[in-house]
C-alpha cells in the first residue's frame, strides 16, 4: 500500500517525460498518470514548438512577439529565459531521435512553418502531429529506463504535507495516489514532488483538451498553500472542427500560418475588418472574431478555407487533419473546414521561479500547470511545448543539485470514517453543470453579472461536493470534480479582481486595458 522514489512526478505529458528522462540515470523516479503514460494534451498538439534556429531570425524578435501576444503582461526574465533555451530544447529533441519534418532546402535541414502572431517562421514540427511525435518518441524511452517505474491508472487525491500530518518536516513528502483498477489509495513517498498534471480545459463544456485535463495540480496546490496567479486567461482555440463526431478535434494554427482565410458560409472574408494581421492574428482576437460573427450572424460555424493550395501539397503538409475531415465528408482540398473556437490552453496556474519551484519545499510545477511568467496574458502559439522543455530541463537541474535525506514514515490513507458513495448520480450531474456555466458565463466574452452568478453556483457545488468528499470513498470521477470545482472558483475569483480587458480576458464592463499591467495573483487564506 505505499512506495517510495527520489522524485515523484504527477503527469505524463512532455513536461514530466522530458523530466523524468534527464533525471532517471541518477534518482528512481516514478511517474503517476490517469491512463497510459502516452495519454496527455501534449500528444494532441499538433502544430510545433517555436524557437529561434534560423539565422535570419532572432532571440530578440521571438521575445517580442511573446510579449506582444501576451498583452504586456510577460515575465521579462522568464520570457527570455525560455526564448535563449529554445534551441537546445529542440536540439535535445532531435538527440532523442524525435522525427521532425525534414526540408534540404532549409539552412537548418527542416522545414518551419508559421503561425498567428509570429514575425517569422521558427515552428519546427513533425507534418501536422508534432506533439503525438514528441509523445511516442519520449514515451518508448521512459518505459524502457531501469530507473522510472510508471503506474498507470492512477489519479494523485492530494499532497503529502509534512506539517499537516504532524511531523516536523518542512515541505511536501509525496502523494496520495488512487489506483484506479483496485480502488485503493496508495501512500507514494518522495524527496521531491512535481506537478506535470496539465491544464482545466475540462471546465468547460466544449475544449480541445482531453478528458484527462481536470485541473488536478493547480487544485492540489492551491489546497497546499501555493499561490495561483492569471486563471482568468483562458485561451480559447479560435478553430476546433465543428462535427458532431469529431470531439475535441482541433485544426491547427498552422493551417491560417499557411494561407488559410477564415470565411462566413456566403464566401466573405472576415478577419480583415477585425485585425490588420487578419487570420494571422493572436489567438485571442481570432477567437473573439469568429465569437463575434457567430453571434451577429446567429451561425453554429464559419470556415477556414486552404482549398486554393494544391491538393498534393495539403495532403503532405496536414495529412493527419486531411484524413481527419475526410473521414466525416470535408474535403478540405475542395471546401473549407467548419469550425468553432473552444478551451485550448490554461495561461495561468501555480507560480514558480526559474527553477520550477513552488511555494511549498520540496514541490515542483513543470508545464501547463505552473505560470511561469511566459504566457502573460495570452500564450503565443508552440511556445507551450517549449516551455515544457525548458523548465523540465531546469527542474532536473535543481532537483539533481539538492541534498537528500530519508523521507520519515508517513500515514496510511484515513477511510476509517467513510462509506461507499450512495449515488454516483450527483458526480455527473454536477460535473455537467459546472460545464455548462462555466461556458455559458466565463468564456469569451464575459460581464461582471455572469462572473458573479457562476460564483454563485461554484459555492453552492462545492459545498455539495465537500460534503461528499468527506462522507464518501474517492474515485476517480470525484477526486476530478473536485478539482475542477477548485479550479472554476480560481478562474472566477481572477476574472473578477482584473477590472480591465487584456489578452484573452475580455469584459464588456471594463471593455478598455489599463496602463499598468499587472499579474492577478491569488494566496491561500488571503484571498
Amino acid at each position: 500500500m505505499s512506495k517510495q522514489y527520489d522524485v515523484l512526478i504527477i503527469g505524463s505529458g512532455t513536461a514530466g517525460q522530458s523530466l523524468a528522462l534527464r533525471l532517471a540515470d541518477h534518482l528512481r523516479v516514478g511517474i503517476v498518470t490517469k491512463r497510459s503514460v502516452a495519454d496527455s494534451a501534449s500528444a494532441w498538439a499538433q502544430g510545433g514548438i517555436a524557437a529561434v534556429l534560423d539565422n535570419t531570425d532572432s532571440i530578440a524578435a521571438h521575445i517580442q512577439d511573446t510579449f506582444t501576444a501576451g498583452a504586456g503582461l510577460c515575465d521579462a526574465d522568464a520570457t527570455r529565459f525560455v526564448v535563449e533555451h529554445g534551441k537546445q530544447a529542440i536540439e535535445w529533441l532531435i538527440g532523442r531521435g524525435v522525427p521532425f519534418t525534414r526540408e534540404d532546402e532549409s539552412t537548418v535541414g527542416y522545414h518551419l512553418t508559421r503561425e498567428g502572431g509570429h514575425s517569422h517562421r521558427r515552428i519546427i514540427h513533425a507534418a501536422d502531429a508534432t506533439g503525438a511525435a514528441v509523445q511516442e518518441t519520449l514515451s518508448q524511452q521512459v518505459c524502457s529506463h531501469p530507473n522510472i517505474e510508471i503506474l498507470e491508472n492512477h489519479i494523485a487525491v492530494d499532497l503529502i504535507l509534512g506539517n499537516k500530518i504532524g511531523l516536523p518536516a518542512e515541505g511536501c513528502l509525496g502523494a496520495y495516489v488512487l489506483d484506479i483498477a483496485k480502488d485503493r489509495v496508495v501512500t507514494v513517498g518522495a524527496r521531491s514532488t512535481v506537478l506535470a498534471t496539465g491544464g482545466a480545459g475540462k471546465v468547460y463544456l466544449y475544449t480541445t483538451n482531453p478528458d484527462v485535463a481536470t485541473g488536478d495540480g493547480i487544485a492540489m496546490a492551491w489546497r497546499a498553500g501555493c499561490r495561483v496567479a492569471n486563471m482568468e486567461f483562458i485561451q480559447f482555440h479560435p478553430t476546433c472542427l465543428y462535427h458532431p463526431q469529431a470531439k475535441s478535434f482541433l485544426i491547427s494554427e498552422a493551417v491560417r500560418g499557411e494561407g488559410g482565410l477564415l470565411k462566413l458560409p456566403d464566401g466573405t472574408r472576415f478577419m480583415p475588418e477585425h485585425d490588420e494581421r487578419a487570420e494571422l492574428a493572436p489567438r485571442d482576437v481570432v477567437a473573439r472574431a469568429i465569437d463575434f460573427e457567430m453571434k451577429k450572424h446567429g451561425l453554429d460555424c464559419v470556415f477556414l478555407d486552404i482549398s486554393h493550395k494544391p491538393a498534393d501539397w495539403l495532403r503532405s503538409h496536414f495529412p493527419n487533419i486531411y484524413a481527419r475531415c475526410l473521414e466525416l465528408g470535408i474535403d478540405i482540398t475542395r471546401e473549407g473546414i467548419p469550425v468553432v473556437p473552444a478551451a485550448h490552453y490554461t495561461c495561468g496556474g501555480i507560480v514558480t521561479d526559474l527553477a520550477a519551484r513552488t511555494d511549498v519545499g520540496d514541490l515542483y510545477s513543470v508545464g501547463e500547470s505552473a505560470c511561469t511568467g511566459l504566457h502573460g496574458a495570452n500564450r503565443l502559439a508552440s511556445n507551450s511545448l517549449l516551455e515544457c522543455l525548458v523548465f523540465g530541463e531546469a527542474a532536473a537541474r535543481d532537483i539533481l543539485a539538492r541534498s537528500r535525506s530519508p523521507l520519515p514514515p508517513l500515514p496510511d490513507w484515513d477511510e476509517s470514517r467513510v462509506t461507499d458513495a450512495d449515488e454516483e448520480v450527483v458526480i455527473s450531474h454536477n460535473w455537467a453543470e459546472l460545464r455548462r456555466f462555466m461556458w455559458d458565463y466565463v468564456g469569451i466574452v464575459r460581464t461582471t453579472k455572469r462572473l458573479q452568478r457562476a460564483q454563485h453556483r461554484i459555492r453552492l457545488l462545492a459545498r455539495e461536493i465537500d460534503e461528499f468528499y468527506s462522507n464518501f470513498r474517492v474515485s476517480n470521477d470525484l477526486i476530478e470534480l473536485r478539482n475542477l470545482v477548485v479550479t472554476a472558483d480560481l478562474i472566477v475569483r481572477c476574472a473578477l479582481r482584473r477590472k480591465e480587458s487584456r489578452g484573452l480576458h475580455f469584459s464588456r464592463d471594463f471593455p478598455d486595458m489599463l496602463p499598468n499591467p499587472k499579474d492577478t495573483v491569488l494566496r491561500p487564506g488571503k484571498d
